[in-house]
Order: C-alpha cells, then structure tokens, then sequence
C-alpha cells in the first residue's frame, strides 16, 4: 500500500460474501468509475451459458476497432482470429464488439443485473449505486459492453459481480461456459493482459479493464481477480484512480504474493 497509497482494494470472502478487507473502503463505496473489459466475462459467461454465444467461433482482429468516434485499438500481438478463450486472455475488443452486437434489445442489462453489477451491496455504508443506461443502438451496445461508456460502477459491486462469477463456475464446472471463461481468466493472469498479476507467483484468475474518466482523458485501471486459481476463495478488486488495468494487475500481484504462505 506504501507504494500504491491511492488504490481502492476490496476482498471479498466467495462463501460468505462477507468483506475480509479493504484499503480506502469509503472511498472505493462512492466510485463511480467506467469499468472497462471487467464486464467481458461475465456477459461472456452467460451468453455461451444459455447457448446464445457459440464459444468456438473465430472473429478476426485488425487491432485498430473504432466504435461511434471512440477508438478503441487493441494492445494485444498480431494475432489469427480469436475464440472465445483467446479473446478473453487478450482482452480482445473486436471480438467483444461482435459479442455485443449479438445482444437484442434490453438483454445486456438483464445479464449485467442477475449478477448483482448493478445495485446495492451492503458492503459499506452510504455506497454509491451503479449508473446505467440501457444502449439504444449497435453503436451503443459495444461501447457499453466494453466499459467505456454507458455504465459506472463501484469497486464493491464489481466485486460482488464476480464472487456472483466465481459460485457460477464452481456450480456449473463442467459447462462449456465455465471452461472458457475459467481457462481465459487463468491464461489472462497468467500470460495474457493481467500476467502482471502472477508475478508474485501466486496463480489467480484475473481480469483487468482500463478506461478513461468522463471528466478528463486521464485513465483509471482495474483489476479483479479470483484466488488461488485451483479452488477461489476470495475475489481481490483493485482499482486505480490513475493508471492502467495492467498497473492494477501489478498491485494485486504485490498484494497477492505477500498474502501467498508458500513465500518466503
């Protein structure tokens, strides 16, 4: 914390729900903050889970997408056409924008509120409550589905959103949905976008999503993470006022390896 002094942290036990611990907590329940590629596995997860996203489809990445003047170039390697693991490691926007364009009306705040993203969560007092507006276009619809714009939520309910995540990949282990979205969150902390989260050796699924604020083009960064990787049993958030998901992903890992009883 010395080292990343404004960072806003949550833990958050998987069972219980219950908050293990926190670092600036009352400001982390009045963030409101554009959670980038965060939203990416869990819309992810339902679509395959209701057979409304076929998991093996290839969708081809030119790296330099732009959406309604918004560009958003992927940072990812020269890559052939990614799956839906791949483009979860890669945090892919091109092929989250195909996903997103998939969706009929209405249906991405269906999925985004079963998983608690979207309200309250009694976590902390007077917590700020998730800002949203229903896309009302193709153009929309990616950009919401990206985090970019459209949607801002807290740490907290970002954290409740993937302990939500975590019991659904236990629960349906064997699913095709689960297989995906566990193996590109494993594959994402470990060599994709959030590898900076495994650095400390302590193995998670993870996450990271990086946007800009609605005030200034100043960038915030995020990263949410399951741990240890065999067998989750807390969700780690770390959200950076200024900075990047992959930044964010380098305090959790730091935070992580300290927390790891295998470390010397």
């Amino acid at each position: 914390m010395r080292q990343s002094p404004e960072a806003r942290i949550i833990v958050v036990d998987i069972a219980t729900g219950r908050l293990l611990a926190s670092h600036h907590l009352d400001e982390a329940a009045r963030t409101l903050a554009a959670p980038g590629s965060t939203l990416k596995p869990l819309v992810l997860y339902s679509l395959v889970r209701a057979g409304r996203w076929n998991p093996s489809r290839r969708v081809v990445c030119n790296r330099q997408l732009v959406v309604a003047g918004h560009r958003l170039a992927c940072t990812h390697p020269p890559a052939p056409p990614f799956d839906a693991q791949e483009a979860l490691t890669w945090s892919c926007n091109s092929y989250f924008a195909a996903v997103a364009r998939s969706l009929e009306p209405g249906e991405l705040g269906r999925l985004l509120r079963r998983t608690g993203l979207l309200g309250a969560t009694s976590l902390a007092r007077d917590e700020a409550i998730a800002e949203f507006r229903e896309p009302d276009s193709a153009d929309s619809q990616q950009l919401t589905l990206l985090g970019v714009n459209g949607v801002r939520v807290t740490p907290l309910e970002l954290a409740t959103a993937y302990r939500w995540l975590a019991l659904e990949l236990a629960a349906h282990a064997d699913s095709d949905a689960a297989q995906v979205v566990r193996a590109g969150l494993e594959d994402s902390a470990s060599f994709g976008m959030a590898g900076q989260a495994s650095l400390g050796g302590f193995a998670v699924l993870g996450k990271t999503g990086t946007a800009e604020s609605e005030a200034s083009s100043r960038t915030h960064g995020w990263f949410v993470g399951l741990a240890p990787a065999q067998n989750p049993q807390v969700v780690v958030v770390v959200f950076l006022p200024s900075g990047r998901g992959a930044d964010a992903a380098h305090v959790a890992g730091r935070l992580l390896a300290n927390a790891n009883p295998e470390q010397p």
